[in-house]
């Protein structure tokens, strides 16, 4: 093959891409060509941060080269796309020039757009303010330090990695307030989130708002997030208008958090404030004709819900947080995706039809404090899709310490040394 064509490009070396390259080789009975196309040296454990900002997990250990995990066979092409082709079926690298492919998978992930909040970017900077999404360890740092007051957890109105990931948040932090009795007297740890409820999926939101109420959690659904003063540490949100306010929140009826409610417009002082920031797909996919081009999901990539392919371009094959499906953008989704796109990429290429159908599957696992977990599976409509092992020993509607030491443990290791390698 020429340098400048690959018989399938992947677009993205993250968990997608390299799941996605790893089960080709594995399962394809002919050799493959196929080349990764990523610009960066580390590949990275996303789903720890949220236990790196809670001290529980170190930094370190979500961090492996990118090179090493490229499965063998495989060329990576260390190089970044700015822009996609399909009726020419190329893509277009910032160093290597034009590359052309028979089959394309589209797998960047997403990216953070701080521009989208007002003064986000400068808020970012402060002491008192953090993310997981964005520095985990500075968390931890901002944690710490609280001294009492208002501490928010908040996100932004766009879809996000690991939706439940802002909650997991505050249950951490609030477990760690508690060690303090009198600092956990003087806090008011509050969820601001655009949302109408906490979990989509009945048994496990039940679960959830015992949590809430056990541990006077304040939650404030319906906000929507678009403006942030840095110097003076107010949040300020949008709320529909036709509810009354007191309805849209919980633990809050002599309102402690003290929010301003004016002409629509809610403010709500912080002492301090984790945020799930806004994200959205990559430059070069969001102006290319792979993307949707209007509704929620405009600029994500165009692909059939349970196919993994794009309705346009036959050749042409999605997966991960980028993708214009109403599946939870988790690592636990890429891997049922997974099989699914590469049984109908190999099917494309013999001339066969596939029967293998994603069907939404995810999973959500809902870190409630230190040594508790809730394990939250489900599909498209909702419903609980819990292993059936694990619901044979374990109550997976609630959290425990073994499901915990699932997260901290066993999800890492199977990531590592499974899912990298095409093996699940």
């Amino acid at each position: 093959m020429s340098a400048h064509h690959h018989q399938i490009i992947i677009a993205g070396g993250g968990t997608g891409g390299i799941m996605t390259a790893a089960q080709l080789v594995k399962k394809s009975k002919e050799q493959l060509d196929i080349a990764i196309i990523d610009p960066s040296e580390v590949h990275i454990y996303q789903p720890a941060y949220t236990l790196v900002g809670a001290g529980a997990f170190k930094m370190a250990d979500t961090i492996r080269s990118e090179k090493k995990l490229i499965p063998k066979g495989c060329k990576w092409i260390k190089d970044e796309v700015i822009s996609l082709d399909p009726d020419d079926h190329s893509v277009t690298t910032l160093n290597n020039g034009t590359i052309s492919y028979d089959f394309l998978v589209v797998a960047p992930g997403v990216v953070n757009d701080l521009s989208m909040v007002e003064g986000l970017e400068e808020a970012m900077r402060r002491p008192e303010v953090c993310s997981n999404y964005i520095d985990p360890e500075k968390t931890w740092e901002v944690v710490q330090k609280f001294k009492g007051g208002n501490a928010l957890y908040t996100q932004s109105t766009t879809p996000i990695k690991c939706g439940g990931a802002p909650q997991k948040a505050m249950y951490l932090g609030e477990d760690h307030f508690q060690k303090n009795p009198e600092l956990r007297k003087n806090s008011n740890v509050i969820y601001a989130f655009p949302g109408t409820v906490i979990f989509g999926v009945q048994e496990f939101k039940e679960r959830l708002l015992e949590i809430v109420d056990e541990r006077n959690l304040i939650l404030k659904h319906r906000h929507r997030l678009f403006k942030i003063d840095p110097e003076h540490q107010i949040a300020y949100y949008t709320y529909p208008t036709d509810f009354e306010y007191q309805s849209l929140t919980r633990n809050d009826d002599h309102n402690k958090a003290g929010a301003v409610e004016e002409d629509g417009i809610i403010q709500i002082h912080y002492d301090m404030m984790h945020l799930a920031p806004p994200m959205r797909p990559p430059d070069f996919l969001m102006n290319s004709k792979l993307a949707l081009q209007e509704g929620g999901l405009k600029g994500y990539c165009n692909v059939d819900k349970h196919t993994l392919q794009s309705p346009h371009y036959p050749n042409v094959f999605g997966l991960g947080d980028a993708m214009g499906i109403p599946a939870a953008k988790t690592g636990a989704a890429i891997r049922k995706q997974t099989p699914v796109l590469v049984d109908h990429l190999l099917a494309e290429i013999k001339k066969r039809t596939s029967e293998l159908s994603y069907d939404g599957y995810s999973s959500c696992p809902i870190v409630t404090g230190y040594g508790k977990m809730l394990l939250c599976e489900f599909d498209y409509d909702n419903k609980r899709q819990s292993d059936p092992f694990l619901s044979k020993i374990f109550d997976t509607t609630k959290d425990s310490w073994p499901m915990w030491i699932l997260k901290k443990y066993g999800l890492p290791y199977l990531y590592w040394n499974q899912m990298m390698k095409g093996r699940m």
